[in-house]
Order: C-alpha cells, then sequence, then structure tokens
C-alpha cells in the first residue's frame, strides 16, 4: 500500500481544507468491524484531548451513507476526521497492521511536510514585512529631510 491510497480518500471541505471519512479510513486500515476502530477513535480522541487540542476540532461528528446490500444504503454515524486526529488514530491502531504502519509514516511524514511549509510561509511573510518597513523608513525619511527634518535620529526617537 502506497501514501496514494490516502491521498485518495482524502476530502476537501469549502473552505479547501482537507479531511477524511472515518468508515473509510477503517476499510483502507482493515477494520472489518466498524466498532473496533470506534475504539480506536476514542483512545485518539482522549490523546487529543490530552494535549490541550479540542477534539470536535479534530472529530466531526457526520453521518455516512453505507451499503447494507441489496443495492441499499442506510445511515451511520461517523467522523470527518482532521489530518491530526487521523495521525492519533494511526498512533493507537493495532501495530501488527502493515496498514497502522503505512499509516503511521504517511501521516507524520505529511504532518511534517505541512509543518515545514507552514514555517516557509511565516519566514516569506516575516520577509516581505520586513521589507515594506524599510520601504515605509526610507519614505518617512525622505518625507522628513524634505520637510527640514535634520537630526533624523532624534526625530524618529519619538
Amino acid at each position: 500500500m502506497t501514501s496514494s491510497i490516502f491521498e485518495s480518500i482524502k476530502k476537501f471541505n469549502e473552505h479547501g481544507q482537507e479531511y477524511w471519512l472515518a468508515r473509510e479510513l477503517a476499510k483502507v486500515l482493515e477494520y472489518k468491524d466498524f466498532g473496533n476502530f470506534e475504539n480506536v477513535i476514542k483512545k485518539a480522541q482522549e490523546s487529543c484531548k490530552n494535549s490541550n487540542q479540542k477534539t470536535k476540532d479534530h472529530f466531526g461528528d457526520v453521518t455516512e451513507m453505507v451499503d447494507i446490500g441489496s443495492g441499499t444504503q442506510r445511515e451511520f454515524p461517523s467522523y470527518k476526521l482532521s489530518r491530526y486526529a487521523c495521525y492519533l488514530i494511526a498512533q493507537n491502531g493495532d501495530p501488527r497492521k502493515e496498514t497502522i504502519a503505512q499509516a503511521q509514516t504517511y501521516f507524520a511524514l505529511q504532518t511534517r511536510k505541512q509543518e515545514l511549509s507552514e514555517d516557509l510561509l511565516e519566514d516569506r511573510k516575516r520577509v516581505h514585512l520586513r521589507g515594506e518597513m524599510s520601504d515605509h523608513n526610507k519614505k518617512l525619511a525622505r518625507t522628513a529631510k524634505e520637510a527640514g527634518v535634520w537630526n533624523y535620529g532624534e526625530f524618529t526617537d519619538f
């Protein structure tokens, strides 16, 4: 199994935020009984709570349509899971399953990539703001000089 299986079941909400549906993730992680998978979700929720995170931000309650045979479907409760929730689920899953090991690796790597991307964006933002501040300071110095300010250091001290 490659990381593409996790990518293939990833969804995006109207704000462009990614999420996974619990019942789809359970199938990929080879949990045949969703009740057993819910036990893993409960452990992951406890980890989330103990990490001072808001559980509802990562484990949203939803209803999924599930095939029940003969071409019919029925609504069942489920969860809309953030990347962090999936990571916690992988960490709390059955370590004997190869798919759990693959999920642990995938979600750990993807989480780290996201962190690095956010750090890079913050660095770019900081450099951009420094450039803007430099431009504004140059304009202020030019305007002050044109206005007859002769001791600029003392002028900017106020």
